[in-house]
């Protein structure tokens, strides 16, 4: 698995209504500064923030991903957003059995 991979696992999430999987691809501590001006950390309050956001039942597209930045087990991803959000980015970490999870999460950064 890439680091960029864990962008098209969420959309797969997403579009499958499949919480449990989107908090899977975050680090148990992670920060994702989501919704807009808000921080959401850690596990249990990103599962709340999926939750409310899948019972609109969205559905997402992919998006191309820019080139990832990777120095040692840390990533830096990010894709241009198909819709106002700008650029999403995200900073992801190796893990021991060598997946990537997300560490700090905007997807939404607008200049």
């Amino acid at each position: 698995m890439e680091p960029e991979d864990i962008t098209r696992k969420f959309v797969d999430c997403v579009n499958a209504g499949d919480v449990e999987g989107l908090v899977a691809l975050y680090e148990p501590d992670a920060i994702i500064a989501f919704p807009p001006g808000q921080i959401t950390q850690g596990h249990d309050a990103i599962r709340e923030l999926y939750e409310q956001m899948l019972a609109g039942k969205p559905h997402f597209e992919y998006e191309q991903p820019l080139t990832t930045l990777i120095s040692g087990d840390l990533a830096l991803t990010a894709t241009p957003a198909q819709d106002a959000a700008g650029v999403r980015a995200q900073v992801v970490r190796r893990q021991s059995d060598g997946t990537w999870l997300r560490v700090l999460d905007r997807p939404d950064f607008t200049q």
